[in-house]
């Protein structure tokens, strides 16, 4: 022991103080480079090439901050998911236990605060120890070069994508650019500054990278709350995260950690008392396991799905997709949505009692929009977005486009045909042009030939007419058929819309301006949910809806009339923040009149009656007598789409049920859902009494004020006819 001493006294006086490891940087780079590389010595290296490849290493050495995850929360504060690279959440220094601090010091660099980024002394220990003894080697990396060796490797992972650590031996270059760095970094930063950062960044396991995904990680808990045997753990965890694994390999855990302990003690930062109490302490490890993007989200897996898209095709966040992805995955953001998790829950709960088990894969949807905000509520729907035995999955989002209007993905099934929900379109325009709301129309007539003159004052429209004219043939009608066979009669508009008779709907059309309807209909945003076109009103199967809309899309078209007729883009990202909190582009509400108020309360007016005495009578009377409430039911001609389109004031919801396979190709007729057999599935059947039980629970959080009634000159008192008894 006496000879090691006096070879350590002789070696430190002449290579002098830290101050002079620059001027000496060949010989210590030797020394150093002993350490690592067996054989380097005495390799032949010159003194003067040494000191020269020293000084030509660059000393320009910048800090970026880490990779960090990015958290998506709902507008009431909720965790949504995670998406991260690295899963890493930064904290101050002061945030952390005291005892994680002075663990990790005791361990890995017990003269950190002494030195000056290079421990002089720790390279002749080491050394010394390496050239005289068999019993394993020693390092002399301080914490400041396992700092600047953690940045450039987090710059190697952000550079390269990476997801594994640098585990590749330092060869002589290396290790001595290392320990410049180490150097000029202790120039610019305190000595807490630099532990706060290696704390931040380095490597605990492939879910937990920095102290604060450590403590969630294994001990669910925060890196502020680790207790002494938990902070000694970790500390030990460092030098080998498989090794010492103590999920894997708890006997080395246990080990590492009351050698840890041990250097506690020994460096004064705990009692004989602390330490017994904790080396006498179980692992008692609390796994949270990582959750990673939307597939682990926490809820709302496919509204996490829309966000992540709306992010990642925004070039807002970045010049390309690649750039975007990074700062999805790496930028530690913190994007606050529009969600209400108070209604997510609901609507969740909703669609999965719907359909049940549901072997044969119908699919039922929720999705919520607030009028006057276009802000997206509520997104949900029966599938799993991994997939599981015996349940219906599928990645593809029910309530949303394929596509947005640049063409950009949006992972959406592309809409359903939304049936008589796009009825109330048409009956806007009756108004817009002046007519009554309670006017007669011809609904006998089932037949409209080839070559009839519908009226179209906008020539050509969406490739439907080469030629300015007013009159146009826009193809055939040959046998309009009805749900019921007793309303092939002359009725009241209104009272043909609550009910939904189709030919009241042709009755219609055939007085009115087409050019008009799709005015309506472009206003209020509807559109293909294949590929975003708008919805062509100048074929006449659109008059019934036979192009697949988007829930999403029709629940805001339908906010448009609970709004007074005032449209509202639909928004999901109220905010996003970086981890400095600046502030980066989100979505901002985006307002314009589309429908002429009273156009849009003479709406409003019919489609309360729907659920008092029209098609969704059946559907929940409770609810009118909880809310002022308006809705439409539809149905496809195959019953393989059907729909409830219902709102107050305050909420608007699109509630579908049907085939949501690629296609639509199955009808819904003759089958059997939730062990109840259908012989015509009906939109007030399964869908109104998911959107009832949804309105019920959901529309009480968004207070919901009485409709405005329209002008009283909209109403014609004379013309009426006695409905048939039903």
């Amino acid at each position: 022991m006496a000879a090691k001493k006096r070879l350590e006294s002789r070696m430190a006086a002449n290579l002098g103080s830290l101050i002079g490891f620059v001027v000496l940087s060949a010989l210590c780079g030797l020394l150093a480079a002993a350490l690592v590389v067996p054989g380097v010595a005495a390799a032949g290296v010159s003194v003067s090439r040494s000191i020269t490849f020293f000084n030509n290493l660059p000393s320009d050495f910048s800090v970026e901050p880490p990779s960090l995850s990015t958290r998506v929360m709902t507008a009431d504060g909720r965790q949504i998911a995670t998406f991260y690279t690295e899963n890493r959440a930064k904290v101050r220094l002061d945030q952390m236990s005291p005892f994680i601090k002075d663990a990790i010091v005791s361990i890995e660099d017990n003269r950190f605060y002494e030195h000056a980024g290079v421990d002089l002394r720790g390279i002749m220990r080491a050394l010394t120890h390496n050239l005289t003894q068999s019993d394993g080697r020693q390092g002399a990396s301080t914490l400041t070069q396992q700092y600047v060796a953690n940045v450039l490797n987090e710059e190697k992972m952000s550079q390269d994508g990476d997801l594994v650590p640098f585990t590749a031996e330092k060869n002589f270059g290396d290790k001595l650019r290392e320990m410049k760095l180490a150097i000029e970094l202790e120039k610019r930063y305190t000595k807490d500054q630099i532990l706060e950062g290696y704390l931040n960044i380095v490597f605990f396991n492939r879910d937990a990278y920095g102290i604060e995904a450590a403590a969630r990680h294994f001990f669910s808990t925060s890196a502020k709350n680790l207790t002494l045997p938990q902070a000694a753990l970790l500390a030990g965890l460092v030098n080998g995260p498989s090794i010492y694994d103590p999920v894997l390999q708890p006997e080395n855990a246990v080990a590492r950690r009351n050698q840890v302990l041990d250097s506690m003690l020994q460096e004064g930062k705990i009692t004989p008392a602390q330490h017994d109490a904790a080396a006498a302490t179980g692992l008692n490890l609390s796994i949270s396991p990582g959750k990673q993007g939307c597939a682990a989200a926490d809820m709302a897996p496919y509204f996490c799905d829309y966000i992540s898209h709306l992010i990642l095709n925004n070039p807002a966040y970045g010049a390309d997709a690649a750039s975007r992805e990074r700062k999805l995955y790496r930028g530690g953001l913190t994007i606050t949505t529009t969600l209400d998790s108070r209604l997510q829950v609901v609507a969740q709960a909703q669609v999965d009692a719907t359909a049940g088990a549901n072997p044969d894969k119908w699919g039922a949807s929720l999705v919520s929009i607030q009028p006057g905000t276009g802000r997206i509520l509520a997104m949900a729907q029966n599938t799993v977005f991994v997939p599981q035995k015996g349940k219906f999955n599928t990645q593809l989002n029910f309530n949303v486009d394929a596509k947005d209007a640049g063409g950009h993905d949006l992972n959406g099934a592309g809409g359903f045909q939304p049936g008589s929900t796009m009825k109330p379109f048409t009956f806007a325009e009756w108004l817009n042009e002046g007519k009554p709301l309670n006017a007669d129309v011809d609904a006998s007539r089932r037949t409209y030939p080839l070559g009839f003159p519908w009226k179209s004052s906008c020539g050509k429209v969406l490739g439907a007419y080469s030629t300015q004219q007013k009159n146009a043939g826009l193809g055939a009608a040959d046998d309009l058929q009805n749900n019921d066979a007793g309303y092939y009669r002359r009725m009241p508009v209104n009272y043909g819309l609550y009910n939904s008779i189709n030919t009241a709907t042709f009755a219609e059309a055939a007085q009115l301006d087409f050019c008009g309807i799709q005015k309506v209909v472009n206003a209020v945003g509807l559109h293909s949910g294949l590929d975003n076109a708008p919805v062509n009103m100048h074929q006449l199967g659109n008059l019934l809806g036979a192009i697949g809309v988007a829930p999403l899309v029709l629940a805001n078209g339908f906010a448009t009339f609970a709004n007074d007729g005032t449209y509202c883009e639909p928004i999901a990202i109220l905010g996003v923040t970086d981890p400095t909190g600046k502030k980066l582009p989100a979505q901002a509400k985006d307002c314009r009149g589309a429908i002429k108020p009273e156009v849009a309360r003479g709406v409003n007016a019919v489609l309360q009656d729907v659920l008092k005495r029209g098609s969704g009578v059946y559907i929940n009377p409770k609810v009118q007598s909880r809310f002022p409430v308006a809705a439409k039911t539809g149905t496809s001609n195959t019953n393989g789409s059907t729909w409830v389109v219902g709102y107050t004031t305050g909420i608007a919801t699109a509630s579908y049920f049907g085939d949501t396979l690629e296609g639509q190709k199955r009808s819904g007729q003759n089958v059997t859902i939730n062990g109840k057999f259908y012989k015509a599935v009906d939109g007030y059947m399964l869908a109104g009494p998911q959107w009832a039980k949804y309105m019920m629970q959901a529309a009480g959080h968004y207070p919901a004020a009485r409709f405005a009634p329209p002008p009283k000159t909209m109403s014609k008192e004379s013309g009426r006819s006695r409905p048939p008894s039903r």
